[in-house]
């Protein structure tokens, strides 16, 4: 395909990278990747060893030391340019995310469309890497805070998001003085290589460092876990499972790094009798349906009051008929595969478990067979009308299925339902009810780390802190101050004056 051409990906691939040099282990087994959409191989990734990690974290360490001295706007012209170059490849790039995840190729486009929003954020926030000061309480003395490089951020993505994830962090990490190590999702290496060869050709240009940016594909169980335990680690932000970030957080706490975790979610909308249908189905159905229900913000739960529900389930049962499922390479479809047989299973195991606890399928609940789904991945998007407390409807499943649930009274009986849950990432409520919608916005509202008001849980835009609550892990990435997280605070105090004051009055006279 040309646009694996364009972006440089070989039929073999290696699977480490220092930002120049390209490892060369044949021995750590390979990743043979085949397309959800038609089931065709696409290219094979040799796994990287610990020797490649040991390698890639030296490179990196090296480079730290030269980048973190770099002022800070000259850091986020590199991004500039980073940014730049993905404006360039973004439609062969978009492509084959699309192509090798299974998204339809409108949001494929769209996944590098936030790559280059987000180093257009980083730059501005370049210039704007902000302190504070403070008045001492000591005669002759300034206090103030300030903000430097943290060192090594390792970067753990996840299949469904391949490079945007990447790029959250990447570009902030990088405007900030840090170098960023990437271990991409094994379901989903051919994109991680293709963008490490789009960072190579910035630190080319300009003569920089390799190190600053680099690659590592490899098992979990080796690679993986020497990240979380390298002491020269100084942030591992991860993007997964509520089971793999709690394993992630308890080996990097227990030597004191930092982590950044966004993990499950299991979001919900809430429909109050005011909603405006018009606006709220939409949001619905783009929610449930894009990315096939595998974004961590895809909406899983609606909350309808029993007054407007067997209308709100009619509207929707007529919107899924008309939802174009097939080739996600086709701008015409709404919705392409699962990423793999794994997660079919999976979408077949939780319908079967809906209705052996007492709900029902009202649409979908199909794997679609015959001409255009050979691949065996695509599923036809699901509504159930279930309860709260089911077990599966308390889990999060990574597939299009919907959960319709009922709830009578006021809004807070809504939002208890809707916080019923152990997952705290996004939520949504649709209501022309200024009340309603301050409550759910309110102290006693929605406990998730996004909360929005007549729009969908999905979609998130760059300037604002993504994350959540609860099991979702608490970590933020992109947007307002999230930069933060990827510096280390330190209080200065310079005394001016020919005294030695001591804090709190005290006097210690030698």
């Amino acid at each position: 395909m040309d646009f694996l051409k364009t972006l440089g990906v070989e039929e073999i691939n290696y699977g480490s990278s220092t930002g120049q040099e390209w490892g060369s282990t044949e021995d750590a087994g390979e990743l043979k990747v085949s397309s959800p959409n038609d089931g065709n191989y696409i290219a094979t990734v040799k796994q990287a060893n610990e020797k490649d990690f040991e390698r890639v974290m030296e490179k990196a360490d090296a480079a730290f030391k030269e980048w973190r001295m770099v002022p800070a706007p000259k850091r986020g012209e590199i991004v500039r340019q980073l940014g730049d170059k993905l404006r360039a490849y973004k439609e062969p790039l978009g492509k084959l995310v699309s192509y090798e995840m299974g998204k339809s190729l409108q949001e494929g486009l769209g996944e590098v469309q936030e790559m280059i929003d987000i180093c257009d954020f980083a730059v501005g926030q370049s210039r704007m890497l902000y302190g504070f000061t403070t008045h001492s309480e000591r005669p002759g003395h300034r206090m103030y805070d300030q903000y430097h490089p943290l060192g090594v951020v390792a970067v753990i993505t996840a299949f469904n998001f391949p490079v945007a994830v990447w790029a959250w962090n990447t570009a902030l990490a990088a405007v900030c003085g840090d170098v960023v190590v990437w271990k991409p999702s094994s379901k989903t290496p051919l994109t991680a290589v293709a963008v490490q060869k789009i960072a190579a050709e910035v630190l080319k240009e300009n003569d920089l460092p390799e190190g600053i940016f680099s690659l590592i594909v490899g098992r979990g169980s080796t690679v993986g876990e020497l990240m979380l335990t390298n002491e020269k680690v100084a942030l591992v932000s991860v993007t997964g499972s509520t089971p793999v970030g709690r394993h992630a957080a308890e080996v990097v706490s227990k030597r004191f790094g930092r982590t950044i975790l966004e993990l499950g979610g299991n979001n919900a909308i809430i429909m109050t009798p005011s909603a405006d249908l018009k606006m709220a189905i939409p949001a619905v159905v783009f929610g449930a349906v894009g990315t096939a229900g595998q974004r961590c913000t895809s909406t899983r739960r609606l909350i309808v009051h029993e007054s407007i529900y067997d209308k709100v389930k009619n509207s929707l049962v007529n919107a899924y008929e008309t939802i174009k499922i097939g080739d996600a390479l086709d701008s015409s479809n709404h919705m392409g595969p699962l990423i793999d047989q794994s997660a079919v299973e999976d979408y077949k195991r939780a319908i079967d478990r809906v209705k052996q606890e007492g709900g029902s399928v009202v649409f979908g609940g199909e794997v679609l067979e015959g001409a255009g789904y050979e691949s065996g991945c695509y599923v036809k998007p699901t509504i159930c009308e279930a309860k709260n407390e089911y077990e599966i409807v308390q889990e999060e499943t990574f597939a299009p299925i919907l959960y319709l649930l009922k709830y009578s009274g006021e809004v807070e009986n809504a939002i208890e339902i809707h916080n019923g849950v152990k997952q705290g990432l996004s939520s949504s409520i649709f209501t022309t009810n200024l009340k309603e919608s301050e409550k759910f916005l309110s102290h006693a509202g929605s406990d998730c780390g996004i909360a929005n008001v007549n729009i969908g849980t999905s979609g998130a835009e760059i300037g604002g802190a993504f994350g959540g609550e609860k099991e979702t892990g608490g970590g933020r990435e992109s947007g307002s101050d999230a930069w933060k997280a990827y510096m280390r605070r330190q209080t200065n105090t310079v005394n001016f004056s020919d005294d030695l004051p001591l804090a709190q009055g005290i006097s210690f006279d030698v």
